[in-house]
């Protein structure tokens, strides 16, 4: 008897331990997010979901891709997810075309551009110079990646529409895959692309938009401004959670991230993944808090102006709201 005894006392301890587990699970709170693309640019946020950071917030955050700044931004009006994480530029563009609930940054993720000049031959004293005259592969007109690409590139006193063949009609899932066909003496090239290409000889990284463009708000979080009101605990939460996962990323090596990251890219090499993650962490790409300042802001609309594609300034204050981030750096 003593036995059964004992075995039922163990039976009721195990069922309180599991309904604890299901409370407990019960207790976060869902919040839907939508990432523009998935990339290694993003690492903090692959760090905060892996090492649960975002859990002890009490947040059980489900992630999804949704391809294009225009569809994350149709989700993200229509409640489809709570928070976005795309390009700042998009928060201007709906802004720009009269939202009733503005969309407002809350968290910067990335500091600069992640793309990187990809020649087709390889170049020991590459100049800018050398692209005069050249065919080059440009990103999606209107898009932050290209706008940042011009703005460069008029910076090293080229002019895109004069002084070389400039081609955008590409999709850009199919952008590497034309080059490496042998469409275009350069082409402008996220990560892990440009070092796949370089690994398979196919192509050759010489400089990077994000160490010439300077620091931008190149990806935020962002909400409506209803819902950073409504659900003010769950976005601070969010917000810690953050600044936790890029306090992580600056200390830890890119080994280490890579090493954690690894799950979200599972059909890329590790070692690959840790180049990028150390290519991200020597230009300063990963912002080092979520706070998004005036500067950052002032020179994304530059940016968006030399390109045409800003019909008007939009205030800071309007579309970045600083009140979480300030109070998780602190």
């Amino acid at each position: 008897m003593r036995w059964l005894k004992k075995g039922l006392l163990f039976s009721v301890v195990a069922l309180l331990l599991l309904s604890l587990t299901a409370c407990n699970k019960t207790e976060l709170e869902k919040v839907k997010v939508g990432e523009v693309t998935r990339s290694i640019f993003y690492a903090p946020q692959y760090v905060a979901l892996e090492k649960g950071y975002f859990m002890d917030e009490g947040l059980s955050v489900e992630l999804q891709t949704i391809a294009g700044g225009d569809k994350t931004m149709t989700a993200l009006l229509s409640d489809g997810i709570d928070i976005a994480l795309v390009g700042s530029e998009t928060s201007i563009y709906v802004t720009l075309q009269g939202a009733n609930d503005p969309i407002q940054n809350f968290a910067q993720l990335t500091q600069t551009d992640g793309t990187f000049l990809v020649a087709r031959k390889k170049m020991d004293n590459f100049s800018w110079d050398q692209l005069k005259g050249s065919t080059f592969l440009g990103q999606r007109k209107g898009g932050m990646p290209q706008m940042a690409g011009e703005f460069v590139l008029k910076k090293h006193g080229i002019n895109p529409a004069n002084d070389l063949k400039l081609i955008q009609n590409i999709d850009f899932a199919n952008i590497s895959t034309a080059f490496a066909s042998g469409t275009g003496d350069y082409v402008q090239l996220f990560e892990p692309t440009a070092s796949m290409l370089e690994k398979e000889g196919k192509g050759y990284i010489v400089a990077s938009f994000g160490t010439e463009s300077g620091q931008l708000p190149y990806t935020s979080f962002m909400a409506k401004s209803s819902y950073l009101k409504d659900k003010a605990k769950t976005v601070q939460g969010f917000t810690n959670a953050l600044k936790r996962a890029q306090d992580f990323v600056q200390k830890a090596s890119p080994a280490e991230i890579a090493k954690i990251i690894q799950p979200y890219f599972e059909n890329v090499d590790v070692g690959l993944i840790e180049t990028v993650v150390e290519h991200y962490k020597s230009q300063g790409s990963y912002a080092t808090d979520p706070i998004l300042n005036k500067g950052e802001w002032d020179n994304l609309q530059t940016i968006m102006e030399e390109a045409g594609e800003l019909p008007q300034r939009v205030d800071y204050e309007k579309l970045v709201n600083t009140t979480f981030a300030k109070k998780a750096t602190e």
